[in-house]
């Protein structure tokens, strides 16, 4: 490895920390764009269906557990039906069927498909998912008033950007939040709230004329269920208790709204903004976290339909045993043009949902009361709306685009100034005006989806552009890292033209500027084309500066390429392994009895000492990644976690205790560990029996965890030995693996840390006995045993993560850990503690890489540099992966996976930076002499 400012290491690191984090914004520049656009017109029915709505929106809640029969078979005295209400309403008085959420199928985004009508930009992810990144229209807004009572999460949003006064909201405090508490309080706080209010129009008389006006909607937000469901997991006694209340909630209400207004004007909409996992979890796009139950009743909703002769259901909803009536599904968005139609509003600019009464050849929602004519109308005004925001589109990128291409379907044969079916549109008039009401829906339904193509057409423009930039981008980083590796020959004369070059890509980054600024761009493509331009303009200009082959280590072309195709199979079975967690498993045999098979004889005696140990804890890691994801609250393996750590500890310990600092600051931490098991085990048990979690377990849960975890870093002690910080570091960190386990966390943790120190001695053991130290003459030169160390790296980084069993990855996601510190939501400090506990094995992964690089007597950061080069590999394949369509499951974890993967590499950059300044004083820097030309 060079030194000096040429080729800075920290340099290296802070370009490839922007450029990654910058490339992550790239999936979603060429998938996904802002849905808004301003400067639309609005439309309606102009004819009311109702005179107001009321809006439940069930939190959290699945479709399956509304509508099954026997729903919890493992609670005792479970009823045969846990919303019995509900299911009389779809049974005998409304329309029912599954609303399809999108990804991320989080509470903001999926309020703001449902009373919006379109899918949020995911930038709203960067304000938490509370902050409005730009005000967006809704039915909210449309409506006379609306009032809301509910969660301080979700109801600012809809009031933010609204007119003044329109959006009326009634919050409980976060602190009522609290997840020892009985869920269902929340709920009964809402329809309190609503009977208070009804109370209140009784003595106030500008009060009273406002909710009986016309086009007024009333939304019930329910959080209970979605408490519920984390604390307890969506299979518990007290979801099961959450649904019930919630039924019950709802019938109140409809009682409530009879009695005030003394009329059958009201509409109801029940349903949901996202699902929930078998392990109390959602934000991805699982079935269970993406299908969510719709129910509509009252004024201007159809009764029930028998179903077809082709039957609407599926094993889905087989047991539901509705099979003899319609299941009629929309996507979440369609919800917003139901609300908008039944009330005679302005449908919500920039609505993407489409009226399930569109098509004429199922029923949808609305009743028939006039033979169709109010649907087809409603269907015209649903193909208006998606038209506008097709045209608006269009018109942007059409000013802003050189060489713009338009949408063919919506451009043929007509005149330049009207980029959309005009035609189509007067047909659909005609068509109404004829009293063909079947014609003028389908031709509508048509219309509607060449619309939606076409936006997506233009959200998608820039793909093809992006993804050559992207592939571009990433191997000249790849070619970047590797003048870091194989290092230019300081005085070597230069074979190409420096200047020549210099002046090539500044007017190529010029140009691509300059069309950016004619085009609008967003700002991120400046970055995706300068990047690129760095990359390859020092690569050309330093690569050519005398690289030998001695340097590169490989004379032998045919050799090289045999060398590459097993590196490539191996990150392309990492990238299988996100998605196949046994592959994981497989990866640790491998490593743990297949590795060692390809060692000469006398190797395998060299390492005796610490073979054995490393066949043991191989095979035992292999397991973590075959645990089932549904993981339980278990003290015991808890207690077991924490005695294994204690057990480690102490075998390790035994050879340090002599010195008397060491022997203070490993007792103390053992102290820390055990107090830590007494504290949760108390705090577990209080939980448990929902009487609250008492404030001196948080307390000292607190202390606890921030005292062990600040501990090594601030002990006023000198270590001589690797072995003597690794060893605090692991002690340090155990606490955080019993306070914030759930299960076996623990277990997963030791097993890590005994693999890590064994692969050092392991590694140390062969090179010495090969001979073949990494400073060969006065230069490093990378060794194919370098490739393999760095994938070694590579999968320890991914296995911290994702090879568990979800032990340590989705696992550090629940949240019943969490509330043995922190009961009352809080999104923010709650985030905090998880992260917390998926960075320590990493602070473990990355001194134990810094020590073996230390006891190979490799410059500082080489082998990371290899794996650096090696890992975009695999990200450039996720980024191919990416898809918009298919299940929301196929289209969460494609963008999950290409995020994740980026995200480690810098994760991985930033833990091995720490590790070289954790481990700073046990190990020494290689000095190394200046390359000199030949």
């Amino acid at each position: 490895m060079a030194t000096g400012k040429k080729y800075s290491i920290s340099a290296l690191l802070l370009v490839g920390f922007v450029f990654h984090l910058v490339y992550i914004g790239s999936v979603f520049d060429c998938y996904f764009t802002s849905p808004v656009v301003q400067g639309m017109k609005s439309y309606n029915t102009s004819s009311a269906q109702a005179k107001r709505l009321v809006l439940f929106v069930g939190d959290g809640l699945r479709a399956d557990l509304l509508f099954n029969i026997n729903p919890f078979p493992s609670i005792s005295n479970s009823t045969e039906t846990a919303a019995p209400h509900l299911r009389r309403l779809a049974e005998y008085r409304g329309a029912f069927g599954v609303s399809h959420t999108r990804v991320p199928t989080e509470s903001r985004p999926g309020h703001v498909a449902i009373i919006g009508g379109m899918y949020e930009d995911v930038s709203a992810v960067t304000k938490g998912w509370k902050t409005n990144p730009v005000d967006f229209d809704s039915v909210f807004n449309q409506s006379s008033s609306t009032f809301s009572f509910g969660s301080p999460d979700i109801l600012p949003m809809f009031a933010q950007g609204a007119t003044p006064g329109k959006v009326k909201t009634w919050s409980y405090d976060e602190h009522e939040e609290d997840f020892t508490k009985e869920s269902t309080l929340l709920d009964i706080w809402v329809f309190d709230q609503l009977k208070t209010l009804f109370n209140n129009a009784t003595t106030d008389s500008s009060l009273n004329s406002e909710l009986r006006a016309p086009r007024v909607i009333f939304f019930l937000h329910l959080l209970g269920l979605d408490m519920a469901g984390h604390s307890y997991r969506p299979h518990s006694a007290e979801y099961m208790k959450n649904i019930q209340a919630v039924d019950d909630i709802v019938r109140r209400t409809e009682g409530l709204m009879t009695d005030f207004f003394g009329d059958e004007d009201t509409s109801y909409i029940f349903t949901a903004d996202h699902g929930m996992s078998v392990v109390g979890n959602h934000g991805d796009g699982h079935p269970d976290n993406t299908r969510t139950p719709l129910i509509a009743w009252g004024k201007g909703i159809r009764g029930p339909e028998p179903d077809s002769e082709s039957s609407s259901h599926d094993a889905y909803s087989e047991p539901w045993k509705l099979g003899h009536l319609l299941r009629r599904d929309v996507e979440q968005a369609d919800i917003a043009c139901l609300m908008a139609t039944l009330l005679g509003i302005n449908w919500p600019v920039n609505g993407v949902g489409v009226l399930p009464d569109v098509d004429p050849t199922r029923p949808g929602y609305l009743s028939a009361v006039d033979g169709g004519a109010s649907s087809a109308r409603a269907a015209l005004v649903n193909a208006r709306v998606i038209i506008e925001h097709y045209a608006r589109k269009h018109e942007l990128k059409k000013t802003h685009t050189l060489f713009y291409k338009p949408f063919e379907l919506l451009e043929d044969g007509l005149n330049e100034e009207i980029p959309y079916r005009t035609a189509e549109l007067e047909k659909i008039e005609q068509l109404i005006a004829n009293g063909d009401w079947y014609a003028a829906r389908q031709t509508s339904a048509d219309l509607i989806q060449a619309g939606l193509q076409g936006l997506h057409y233009l959200q998608t423009y820039d793909r093809t552009f992006i993804r050559l930039v992207v592939v571009v981008a990433y191997t000249g980083w790849a070619a970047y890292c590797s003048l870091y590796i194989f290092r230019p020959l300081e005085n070597a004369k230069q074979s190409v033209n420096h200047s020549l070059l210099t002046v090539i890509f500044s007017l190529l980054l010029l140009g691509s500027w300059a069309a950016f600024a004619i085009q609008r761009s967003p700002w991120t493509f400046y970055l995706y084309t300068t990047f690129p331009c760095y990359f390859w303009h020092q690569v050309l200009v330093e690569g050519s500066v005398g690289i030998t082959s001695a340097q590169l280590g490989y004379g032998n072309i045919t050799k090289n390429v045999l060398r590459a195709i097993p590196v490539l199979g191996i990150l392309q079975a990492m990238v299988a392994g996100y998605t196949h967690r046994s592959l994981w498993g497989a990866g640790y045999l491998i490593i743990g009895l297949i590795w060692p098979l390809t060692w000469a004889s006398e190797e395998r005696t060299v390492v005796k000492r610490h073979l054995g140990l490393w066949l043991l804890i191989c095979s035992a890691s292999s397991v973590f990644p075959l645990l089932p994801v549904d993981k339980k609250e278990s003290i015991r393996a808890i207690i077991a976690s924490g005695v294994s750590i204690l057990a480690i500890g102490y075998l390790n310990a035994q050879h340090l205790l002599s010195k008397p600092g060491m022997r203070v600051l490993f007792t103390v931490q053992a102290i820390l560990i055990f107090l830590t098991m007494v504290i949760t085990e108390s705090s577990v048990a209080h939980l448990q029996a929902k009487v609250g979690l008492p404030v001196f377990n948080q307390i000292s849960g607190w202390i606890l965890l921030v005292t062990s975890s600040i501990l090594p870093f601030i002990y006023p002690i000198k270590h001589t030995t690797i072995e003597s910080k690794l060893l605090m570091f692991f002690m340090g960190f155990g606490p955080c693996f019993v306070i914030l386990s759930i299960s076996v966390e623990g277990l997963f943790y030791t097993a890590y840390f005994v693999t890590l120190v064994t692969w050092i001695d392991l590694e140390v053991a062969l090179r010495t006995h090969r001979k073949k130290i990494a400073l060969v003459a006065d230069a490093y030169r990378i060794q194919s045993d370098d490739l393999r160390i760095a994938l070694f790296f590579l999968f320890f980084v991914q296995v911290g993560f994702f090879g568990t069993g979800n032990v340590a990855s989705i696992s550090s996601f629940y949240l019943e850990p969490v509330y043995r510190l922190i009961p009352i939501f809080n999104p923010f400090f709650m985030s905090m503690l998880l992260v917390f506990k998926i960075v320590a094995p990493y602070i473990m992964l990355s001194v134990t890489f810094t020590a073996l690089n230390h006891r190979l007597n490799l410059p500082p950061f080489s082998l990371f540099l290899v794996a650096m080069a090696l890992t975009d590999g695999m990200t450039l394949t996720f980024f191919f992966n990416v898809t918009d369509t298919g299940s929301w499951l196929e289209i969460g974890q494609s963008i999950s996976f290409f995020c994740i993967t980026s995200l480690l590499l810098l994760w991985s950059a930033g833990i091995y930076v720490v590790g070289e300044y954790l481990m700073s004083d046990v190990v020494a820097k290689p000095t190394l002499k200046k390359v000199k030309s030949t």
